[in-house]
This record gives C-alpha cells, structure tokens and sequence, in this order.
C-alpha cells in the first residue's frame, strides 16, 4: 500500500472508477456549456443588437454560460444519484436556470450595455430548452453504452436473501442504470436457496476483503438481512474505506415521492403516503391528452398521408390496422394503428410461437418475417402508432399508460397485475421506455403497476420526455442503417397483428 493509499484508507482501484466517473461529469459539463452558449448566442447575436458591440456579446453570453453552469453545479446536477431521476433534474434545471436569469439581470445593469429584459428571458427559456435536449442526447447516448457494457459501476451485494435476488434481477432488466453486479456476500445457504450461488463470494463480513483489488466502487445492503450492529459497523468501515453505500430497505413499488421523513428520537423512519389520484390530476391529465393530441393530429395530418400512401403502394393491402384491446375497467376497444405487418399476419401467428422470445403471455421476436420493409421503419420510429391519437381524443387510451393488452394476454393476468386497468391504456408508459426490449414479464409486470399506485402529472410529462428521447435515437439509429434488412425488427412487442 503507498503512501496516499495510507492517509486517505482508499484503494487506487476505486481512484480508477472515480476517473471514470469524473470523466463523465466533464463530458455533461461540456454539453450543458455548448448548449447554453448556443442559446445566448443566438438571442444576443440574432436581429437587432442595439448598437452592442460584438465583445459586448461574446462578454454577456460567457457571463451567461458561466452563470448556468455554476447554478447546475450548486443544484447537484452533475451527480448521477441525483440527475438519474428525471423529475428531479427537470425541476433543478428549471431552478438553475431562473436563478442564472435573476443573475444575467444584474450582469446586464452592472455592465451598462444595450440589452432588453425580453432578450434575458429568451436566452433564458431557450437555454433550459437547449439544455434539456443536450440532456436528453447525453442520456441516450450513456443508456446505450450502458447496454454495451460500457460505462457500469460494479457493486457488491451484502447480504443473500430473496431481495439479493430481486436486486440483482433488477439489474439485469435495465442495464441502462448502469450497475452491474459483481458478486453477492452473505450466507451461503442463503445464496444456494435464493439461485445467487453463482455470484456468492463469502460472508458478509468478508465483504471489505472481497472488495481490496477490484474495480467494485459501492456495495448495496439488504437491511433485512444483516442485525442492527453488524449493519451498523459493517457501513462504517465501508465508509472509511471510501466505499459508496447503498441501503436496500425492502420497500418495492413505492415512488420515493410517497416516502416522508418521520424520524424518531433521531432515528431514520419513514412515513409512507397513501396513493390517490386526485379529482382534478385527472382532470387536467385528460385535458393534456386532448389538447396535445388535436394538435399533433393537426400538425403530422402530412406525415400521416404520406405514411397510408407508402402503405398503400407497397402491397396494395389496408392502410390501417384495428385489434381489440383491454381498456380501462376492463372495457373492450378497438385500438388503431399504421399496417406493418403483412394482411394475412394473425393466421400466421401460431405457426410462429415456437420462436417467441419472451416468457410469459407477450410475443416478440427480434427478427419477425411478417413485418413488411415500410413497417421495419415505422416501429423503428414508433410512427405506427400515431393513428392511436384517435383513440385518445375518443377516451378510450391516455397518452401516458399501461400498454394496451390483448384479452388473451389479460385472460392470463393474476388478480395484482388487473390492477392496470384502474387506468386508462396509453400510448406509452414506462415500462415502454425503460424495458420495451426486455423479454422479462417481471420488468412489465413491475413497471405497470408501479405506475398504477404512484401515477402522477410529472411523472407523465417524464415519460413524455423519454419517449421523445427514444424515438429520436431509434430514427438517428434507422437512418444510419439506411433502412437495412440487417436492422433489429420486432422492437415492439407482437402479439397477433400488431401487440405494442
């Protein structure tokens, strides 16, 4: 061990993985600086510029860039811990942001230059919306190296119990967190029992000897499966190591929103808020679902001509394709959408469920002869759904929802997993976003109904912003492909027709 290993008690192993962690940091700082030079460029170089002078410019839009930057910094937004969660960052950025714009005021009366109020709120509101789609591009870009295997911090799990297994499970249905474990410590016969014999690595008290000489850089403890003194002592020695730690309290399904300090004689409890979807949520949730799907009826009226006339042209078969969903209190609907798949597709089903690659009662496959050349395109895109704007404005699916299920699918739901249809379907949700190409049950079954109890407007307008993240990577992706038969098919879910 040298000299700096001994003073500060950390491993140059994890001085690794910090490297690699600061690395990244620095790449985000540099696409929120692009963006918000972009923004203030353009407002304070664009049009009119009031007799200012070119260094006038360049000094406002680097006071306003270092401002920005300096206020996403102090709101902790180059943490992963805390930018991870979507509604969080977008409410920081939005603090960040107004905060920089009550600055920029005072930057502009301090330096005495021609500028308007109106170009400081522009440069403002453009910078967060910039911002957010650099955000949004840094996002996919990391997801999809996170897929790769690129970009994961390896974690020890202490303790082997039946939520070892849930965790480790869980981690491996969304590599885009980007943890991956390394191995699992605890008691032997626990590990055997619970299918972890594969990652076991000793007792949990040989957790901080497992951990010397590999890149792992935190640890994440089953509470339950430790006593309250080994807890205890074995978080403090972690710590001093330099070991992040991570407590898993058992809780699932719970959006951290419904968890409030309660803390008794300084010890750490907390309350648990009861679910309610409010008279008014609901409300404003089916106004938005109106008002945005008129409008983008409205605007994409070319786009959807366009796609029912390569449609058309390419087997002369329908332009559209109807199939009988699962809607809210089990309700029977007819869901619309744009024809990818050959006319004839449902009788060729069964000869093709051999094949099917996901357990449980959803169909997928990667590569699905049925699916025409256009249609390859417009699942890429998620283009074939935009007809289901109709079923929207009628009130038969919400924007943001569980996945509309066929009634064979349904038919094989258990009585927790009916709980989905407490709302309304929509026409994505989060299990679309976070595990569309997942082939575990468990991850749509989990998602589903965690949006069922923790359902809210700012989780919807998260949702909202993943998907757009989504679709716009997948197109980036089908253009560089060129359209190419070699492009992953199937990356909706099929079951019959058409079952995403």
């Amino acid at each position: 061990m040298n000299t700096t290993e001994r003073s500060t008690g950390r491993s140059p192993v994890l001085s690794v993985v910090r490297e690699r962690q600061v690395n990244l940091r620095a790449r985000l700082v540099v696409v929120d600086t692009m963006m918000l030079g972009i923004a203030w460029l353009f407002v304070l170089f664009y049009g009119d510029r009031h007799q200012r002078t070119v260094w006038d410019g360049l000094v406002l839009s680097g006071a306003a860039v270092v401002l920005g930057v300096w206020q996403i910094h102090l709101n902790e937004l180059y943490l992963a811990r805390v930018s991870i969660v979507r509604s969080i960052e977008l409410s920081r950025l939005v603090r960040s942001l107004a905060v920089q714009f009550g600055c920029m005021l005072i930057v502009m009366r301090v330096y005495r230059t021609e500028t308007r109020i109106r170009e400081a709120v522009f440069g403002a509101i453009l910078g967060f919306l910039l911002t957010l789609v650099g955000r949004s591009a840094y996002r996919a870009w990391l997801s999809a190296g996170r897929k790769y295997g690129r970009f994961v911090r390896e974690v020890l799990i202490i303790g082997a119990t039946k939520e070892a297994a849930e965790l480790a499970e869980l981690f491996q249905d969304h590599p885009e967190a980007g943890y991956r474990v390394a191995g699992v410590v605890g008691k032997r016969i626990d590990a055997l029992s619970n299918g972890l014999s594969y990652l076991w690595k000793g007792e949990a008290e040989d957790a901080p000897a497992v951990l010397r000489g590999t890149e792992v850089s935190g640890v994440i403890i089953v509470v339950g499966a430790l006593d309250t003194a080994q807890l205890n002592e074995l978080v403090r020695e972690l710590q001093a190591k330099g070991v992040h730690v991570t407590l898993s309290n058992g809780v699932r399904g719970i959006n951290y929103r419904r968890l409030r300090a309660a803390p008794i004689a300084h010890e750490p409890l907390f309350y648990v808020e009861h679910p309610s979807l409010r008279s008014r949520e609901l409300i404003m949730k089916r106004a938005v679902d109106i008002v945005l799907s008129v409008v983008l009826l409205i605007v994409l009226a070319p786009v959807y001509l366009m796609i029912a006339a390569i449609i058309k042209l390419g087997d002369r078969g329908p332009v559209f394709f109807r199939q009988k969903r699962v809607g809210q209190d089990n309700q029977h609907f007819m869901v619309w959408k744009f024809r990818t798949m050959v006319v004839d597709a449902e009788a060729r089903l069964r000869d093709l469920q051999k094949d099917n690659e996901r357990n449980g009662p959803l169909f997928k496959m990667d590569r699905d002869p049925r699916i025409t050349r256009v249609g390859h395109l417009l699942r890429e895109t998620s283009l074939d759904e935009l007809p289901q704007l109709i079923n929207v404005i009628k009130g038969e699916m919400s924007l943001v929802g569980p996945r509309p299920a066929l009634p064979s699918e349904v038919e094989q739901f258990d009585s927790r997993l009916l709980e989905r249809t407490k709302v309304l379907p929509g026409m994505t949700g989060l299990w679309q976003v976070e595990a569309r190409d997942n082939p575990s049950f468990s991850a749509y079954r989990r998602l589903d109904l965690f949006y069922v109890d923790n359902w809210s407007i700012s989780l919807d307008l998260v949702i909202m912003l993943a998907t757009a993240e989504q679709v716009v990577a997948k197109a980036v992706r089908s253009l560089r492909r060129g359209g190419s038969s070699e492009a992953q098919v199937g990356q909706l879910p099929v079951a019959s027709q058409q079952a995403a």
